[in-house]
């Protein structure tokens, strides 16, 4: 039997993706995670899993197993972007996916990592997936640096896996992120302030640019995500690095209204400051540019914001159902 693996299995998109190929009639899964998070556990309820391995182990069991795996989808990784120390960060997110890539090269395994739009700072550059610019880009904090620091570690190496793709995700909501507290999606958040005081707080503008609420970003529902992982891996597209976004930003205030909508209600949004520590690393505008992945074949239709959480809400938040 031939595995697919996928690390940080018991997260927000690793257990998406699990119920996606699960869907799809893969059970040859190998679930890389701590699995010392019994909330985040739930995510893994129910599904087919052909073997669990410990993250701290998972290197050593790849080395001895490579010639059994198909593929890897590498989700696992630090992504807490208010964590300051860089060294913690780098820990995962540069030197464990380093002895992933050099097994992957060193055996022919595709290998599809978890990049990120972090990498891309206040745009300065813009929002292009081009492997030529990430020596320019300027992270806004340790995460986001950590994950450019990767992709040009990535680019770097005379040895690589057959086929490997850094897929930047940008801002991802969706089903199996009720363990993911502060890091959770701004739908997630909306959802549970609305239920709990029929109101919603957004953050306020500090950028004489934007307008409170106008804030804007490139939401993308997890179904769509994992849609492009898989059509990455499976297509084998030219490899190198791929914004995962829809190309079209939105408003906070879109979000919001989309969210009461969902729910039923009329829309309350009041405005709350920035939080200091993040203020001076916020982004005021994201927007992936998806040609590269149009021109790779993908030519699948996107979730509108309001389609996605009509869903995300309905079928999963108001149910307190996983994916």
């Amino acid at each position: 039997m031939s595995y697919i693996v996928v690390t940080g299995a018991a997260g927000f998109i690793g257990s998406c993706l699990i119920s996606t190929l699960n869907q799809a009639g893969y059970d040859n899964i190998v679930a890389v995670d701590l699995f010392d998070n019994p909330e985040k556990n739930q995510n893994l309820l129910g599904k087919k899993i052909a073997q669990r391995i410990e993250r701290t182990i998972f290197p050593e069991w790849l080395s001895i197993n490579a010639p059994h795996v198909a593929c890897i989808y590498h989700i696992g990784a630090r992504t807490d972007t208010t964590e300051f120390n860089y060294r913690i960060l780098e820990q995962l997110n540069l030197i464990y996916s380093q002895k992933l890539w050099q097994i992957c090269a060193q055996n022919g395994i595709p290998l599809l990592y978890a990049s990120s739009a972090a990498t891309y700072g206040l745009g300065e550059y813009g929002y292009q997936d081009d492997e030529h610019i990430v020596y320019q880009l300027k992270p806004l904090n340790p995460y986001g640096e950590s994950k450019n620091n990767f992709d040009k570690w990535a680019i770097e190496q005379a040895e690589k896996p057959p086929y490997w793709y850094g897929v930047k995700f940008f801002n991802v909501y969706g089903p199996n992120e009720y363990h993911k507290g502060r890091m959770a999606s701004v739908i997630f958040h909306a959802y549970r302030q609305i239920y709990q005081t029929g109101s919603v707080k957004l953050f306020r503008s500090h950028n004489p640019h934007y307008r409170h609420g106008e804030q804007l970003r490139d939401f993308i529902y997890v179904k769509d995500a994992i849609a492009v992982c898989r059509f990455l891996m499976d297509n084998k597209p030219v490899s190198g690095l791929y914004n995962v976004g829809t190309g079209k930003a939105r408003t906070f205030i879109d979000l919001a209204t989309a969210t009461f909508q969902a729910m039923g209600k009329e829309p309350h949004i009041e405005f709350i400051d920035t939080p200091e520590d993040i203020r001076d690393k916020y982004q005021y505008f994201t927007q992936a540019e998806i040609s590269k992945l149009r021109a790779a074949g993908y030519t699948a239709n996107f979730y509108t914001l309001e389609t996605g959480i009509e869903e995300y809400v309905q079928a999963y938040l108001m149910k307190n159902c996983y994916f």
